[in-house]
């Protein structure tokens, strides 16, 4: 009886997965043979066997010609899929080989000349005396010589090869050296202005002098600031044709100066405009419309189409004023502070928020204690577990997310007698940890919290990135969310119905405006694969009052588009029924340029469309200005001073922080993941938290989770 108790105490060790943690089209059509040989994958087709890994297996499926035995049993779909995912594949890889190349054709050196003859590059083996230059083809090539044999040129050919990869890997010791000695994060390397840098240092060759702390100060400085200016032309003719946003937004530095920034988006990205100290002043709707105003003379009031900024309630002050001033002009609110409200909503439901809780205790264990930190990361191949993301709330769904991933490698690690052995796993928070890792109902948790998040957080990404205007998409896509949602509840109402709520309370008057409402009729990404839309009531007057709006006392254009032009878009007419103007089912498709091509028959409407289509939807652009302004305000050039342009961190202003999704300082999770650099979220992630506490509307009031700081423990103690 002893024996079977203890053998039910036991955990199961849960049996291993067949398929890769990639997402991987293959994964699709094959799995593992065995869980231990990564490099066997069988074909769910005809049994076939590869030993090369998923991508020979995946040209298996594929039967492509002249590499391995293709799948004589695959479906045409799976082919299709497959050859799909190359091609994706092929073109990534000649965008890429495309972009170097015309980095390195952007730069120009002028050639020293002899006599008025140009000096020639000279590769690996030339015996000319003059600087030697290496190209991309020097590794395969050598100077022709006729009196060599053959088995000479080969040798020849041979150590050129060896020579050249030689004197890259010199190279790359001085940049490496640079790096380390003066401690440049890695990242600053991956960027197209030093591949530049270096191209530029190559075509000039041996003796070039680096410009002086004077020249970086003054002349060089001076022709970037009007290099950059004149890069701006692009988006001021962007401005005037499609118009623009004005995003605005406030913000406390390091020695406690309250200062509000003003930024422009248009079609062409964001441009700052200016920021202002603001220490003196309460932060009212009357100063925020001040300052807005000023912005929106600059810029020219017929360019301004809308002015983003968060939920406040003095931003929503300010609204009131400028739309008795310039009525034309809409207001919107941040659509990443709304989603992120959405979040934070859900994320303290108490089902959700129990799970949260649990994976954060876990985290905070694991890494809290060196023993249980590196037997983790040799349980996940040394993988880490947590993932900041945007915003606090979605910092919580990505480390679920990171959990759920490696859901079998974490339990296998309770369950290993290296664990068991830690005395520090003996404790109640040990104990605990290994109690959550094992429990059926926690992972069923996290999966439903993982299913009901996902959707907004990948809302969240369209609003907050900066790859495409996000006005045309936000709607239809938060749309499509609620419908997950739903479906990941089982589209049973009494379970979604709290959630769905939450949901549709921050949506209501903040991005379901008639603005927003316009730009989701206007996609026909949404509009022509369901017609019903047009249908919608809500959506014919959300069209008609900004048209309104938009339009202003031009009642003749109002009329227009109205009556004449809009029914020729909803019935598909004129260039609309064009065989290409289907490239609207692509959802990488681009709405601005497809009204442009076919829109030449409803010119008002055609206008209108481009510069509503054309917004962004969130005002996190401006918030990524802050650390620019901090080096302006705090950081000073003095000549002479080799430590001029470094900005250094009163200790007395406080601790470093803790990171918002896990409650574990950054200085810990710096230390145990290689770098702080890359851990610490950006500006406009880490005061997510002081917006919502600012924020005077009763339903945004946020429960702000009072976490004690973590006690490191000595693991020696135990």
């Amino acid at each position: 009886m002893e024996a079977e108790a203890v053998q039910q105490q036991v955990p199961e060790v849960p049996p291993p997965v067949l398929i890769g943690n990639s997402g991987d089209v293959g994964w699709k059509y094959g799995k593992y043979c065995d869980p231990t040989n990564k490099s066997k994958i069988k074909c769910n087709f005809c049994g076939h066997i590869s030993t090369g890994g998923i991508f020979r297996f995946k040209q298996h499926v594929a039967d492509l010609e002249n590499s391995v035995r293709g799948c004589k049993k695959a479906t045409p779909e799976a082919i299709a899929d497959v050859k799909k995912h190359f091609q994706r594949i092929e073109e990534t890889k000649s965008r890429k080989r495309q972009h170097e190349q015309d980095l390195r054709d952007d730069v120009h050196i002028t050639s020293a000349t002899t006599q008025g003859t140009s000096r020639e590059d000279v590769c690996v083996g030339s015996s000319s005396t003059e600087p030697n230059k290496l190209g991309p083809m020097d590794r395969y090539v050598r100077p022709i010589d006729g009196k060599s044999s053959k088995e000479e040129a080969l040798r020849q050919l041979s150590m050129n090869e060896a020579l050249f990869k030689e004197r890259v890997h010199e190279a790359s010791q001085y940049v490496a050296r640079w790096v380390y000695t003066h401690a440049i994060p890695f990242n600053a390397l991956d960027n197209d202005e030093f591949r530049q840098m270096c191209e530029a240092v190559g075509k000039f060759g041996p003796g070039y002098e680096p410009p002086s702390q004077y020249e970086l100060r003054e002349k060089l400085l001076s022709e970037e600031y009007a290099r950059t200016k004149s890069l701006l032309d692009d988006r001021e003719k962007q401005k005037i044709k499609l118009g623009c946003t004005i995003m605005t937004d406030a913000w406390t530095d390091m020695k406690r100066r309250s200062i509000m920034n003003l930024c422009m988006h248009c079609s062409g990205g964001t441009s700052f405009i200016r920021s202002e100290e603001t220490s003196d002043v309460s932060h009212t709707a009357e100063v925020i419309f001040d300052l807005v105003d000023r912005g929106i003379e600059e810029l020219g009031p017929e360019h301004v189409m809308q002015i983003c900024t968060d939920n406040a309630s003095n931003n929503m002050g300010a609204n009131k004023l400028l739309l008795e001033k310039r009525p034309k002009i809409f207001w919107s609110s941040c659509a990443t502070h709304t989603v992120n409200l959405m979040l934070q909503g859900i994320g303290n439901i108490k089902r959700f928020k129990s799970i949260v809780d649990q994976a954060k205790n876990v985290t905070i264990f694991i890494y809290a204690h060196h023993k249980t930190l590196a037997h983790m990361r040799k349980c996940t191949k040394r993988r880490d577990i947590i993932r900041p993301g945007v915003t606090r709330f979605a910092s919580n769904f990505l480390t679920l997310q990171s959990m759920a991933e490696k859901r079998d490698a974490l339990r296998g690690m309770v369950v290993d007698r290296v664990w068991e052995e830690m005395p520090i796993v003996k404790s109640k928070k040990g104990k605990d940890t290994t109690a959550t890792l094992m429990d059926a109902n926690f992972w069923k948790g996290v999966t439903l919290c993982i299913k009901v998040f996902e959707p907004l957080v990948i809302l969240l990404r369209l609003a907050d990135g900066d790859v495409k205007p996000s006005m045309a998409w936000l709607y239809g896509e938060m749309l499509k969310a609620k419908i997950k949602i739903k479906e990941a509840f089982g589209n049973q109402e009494k379970m979604y119905k709290e959630t769905i709520s939450i949901v549709e309370k921050k949506l209501k008057g903040r991005l379901d405006t008639s603005l927003h409402k316009t730009a989701y009729l206007l996609n026909p990404h949404y509009t022509y694969a369901n017609p019903d839309i047009f249908d919608d009531t809500d959506m014919t007057v959300a069209f008609m009052k900004c048209a309104e709006q938009y339009f202003g006392d031009d009642d003749v254009s109002l009329a227009t588009v109205v009556n004449d032009e809009m029914p020729l878009y909803e019935k598909m007419e004129g260039p609309f029924k064009k065989k290409l103007a289907t490239s609207w089912q692509r959802m990488d498709y681009n709405p601005v340029g497809w009204w442009k091509l076919y829109g030449t028959e409803v010119p008002k409407l055609q206008k209108m469309a481009m510069r509503i289509l054309a917004l962004t939807s969130s005002s996190s652009g401006c918030e990524r200005n802050w650390s620019i302004y901090e080096m302006l305000k705090v950081g000073y050039l003095k000549e002479g001073d080799d430590h001029a342009l470094a900005v250094f961190r009163d200790e007395e202003d406080g601790d470093q922080g803790v990171h918002p999704g896990t409650g574990i300082p950054y200085d810990v999770l710096g230390e145990a993941m290689g770098t702080q650099d890359h851990l610490q979220l950006r500006r406009s992630a880490r005061v997510t938290v002081r917006d919502l506490e600012e924020e005077e509307f009763v339903s945004d009031e946020e429960d702000v989770l009072e976490e004690d700081d973590i006690e490191y423990e000595d693991d020696d103690e135990y």
